[in-house]
């Protein structure tokens, strides 16, 4: 369900990720943190997001013996009060808003109910429910307006904290939703929903350890929540825990085996420990789920490049664009592909200019088109091993 899909990508800025990154025209391996030293053009697909609104089927893994089986995941929607409250929040879990807006509307008036009305004004709004995707959006402004008044006038009322950080979070406003949703977890210390989003406003203002502990929190919580896993392997990977984090991608994929994105996640994390045959498998079934995200053609066709399948790598890439041609990492991931022959370097430039055209800013594009340049004029050095 659309509303449970909150993310916020490594390419977030605040976080000194993604817009850092530089890859050469001969890309070298991947760093076990994406984002610190210049690495490859590998679209930031690794994601935060809440608990799925409809349980995940577990798939048995490998050797379901190793394993120790996992409980079902709870709830994400935090729980209100009693009677129409309690029908509200049920059926704003499954997804039906209407529903979920007539329950709260018939509400006893009070904090309880305004928290309510709010949390579904937000999950109606039109956005991708990305950090900073709301910003300046009528509708979320006025529901953390009411949420605010809320959090003022019931000071103990945990829900009305954490969906304020939710909203702020929508809003761009990291700062503000980081001392709501420090509240809401004082208030709820027990509530694995108001952890996950503490540790999404820790990551927009760049405290990626201390995300990691809520993260870890919200998993002992919660630990059958595919989500929550992803959540943590996402901050695991931004503070350099690759290994760690490729644990957590394991659990998720293993919970949810449908999921393309937990797929994608767990492959591009293996790139980072050159484990390139399981990345590439990863990556391959992120692919055949989901065939229509562009970023997890860009990143396949990476890892096909770096074991040195280039045709099939470039034709990924080209698929990549064609259902996105705005994919900046992709045109670059393109160009260092081309850039190996000298008869493709001018369709390798032509993509490099693209990507400038796209990014003028972007620092991977400089870098390349200056790569490009030397290896022009005869002075490239042999290519570095994957």
């Amino acid at each position: 369900m659309r509303r449970r899909e909150l993310a916020l990508l490594l390419a977030l800025t605040a976080c000194g990720a993604g817009a850092s990154q530089v890859a050469s025209t001969t890309p070298p391996p991947p760093t076990p943190a994406p984002s610190q030293t210049p690495t490859p053009s590998l679209s930031p697909t690794p994601a935060l997001t809440q608990t799925p609104s409809q349980p995940p089927q577990p798939a048995p893994p490998p050797d379901s013996t190793a394993t120790a089986p996992l409980p079902p995941p709870k709830p994400a929607t935090i729980h209100l009060g009693e009677g129409e409250l309690a029908s509200g929040d049920d059926a704003f879990e499954k997804g039906d808003l209407a529903a979920a807006q007539k329950h709260y509307a018939a509400a006893p008036a009070g904090v309880p109910r305004t928290v309510g009305l709010a949390r579904v004004r937000v999950a109606r709004v039109d956005v991708p429910l990305d950090y900073a995707s709301a910003k300046g959006n009528a509708d979320v402004n006025a529901a953390a307006a009411d949420l605010a008044r809320a959090t003022k006038a019931a000071p103990t009322f945990g829900p009305a904290f954490v969906e304020l950080g939710r909203a702020r979070l929508l809003l761009g406003d990291a700062p503000g939703a980081l001392d709501a949703l420090k509240k809401g977890t004082q208030l709820l210390p027990d509530e694995a929903e108001a952890h996950s989003q503490l540790g999404i406003a820790f990551l927009a203002t760049g405290h990626a350890p201390d995300a990691v502990r809520e993260f870890q929190r919200a998993v002992d919580l919660d630990p059958g929540s595919p989500a929550r896993h992803g959540n943590l392997g996402t901050a695991l990977m931004m503070t350099g825990r690759t290994k760690e984090a490729i644990t957590e991608y394991e659990t998720r994929a293993r919970i949810d085996d449908g999921d393309a994105r937990a797929h994608s996640d767990l492959g591009t994390a293996l790139l980072g420990t050159q484990d390139l045959e399981r990345a590439l498998n990863e990556l391959q079934r992120a692919v055949q789920l989901d065939p229509s995200r562009a970023t997890f053609h860009s990143n396949l066709g990476y890892a096909l490049q770096q074991v040195g399948r280039m045709d099939r790598a470039v034709a990924e890439y080209h698929e990549a664009l064609r259902l996105d041609p705005k994919l900046v990492s992709a045109w670059i991931n393109l160009a260092t592909a081309l850039s190996r022959d000298p008869k493709t370097r001018p369709q390798a430039r032509a993509a490099l200019e693209r990507a400038r055209q796209l990014s003028p800013d972007d620092p991977r594009v400089k870098a390349n088109l200056e790569e490009l340049d030397a290896l022009e004029k005869g002075v490239d050095q042999p290519p570095r091993s994957p």
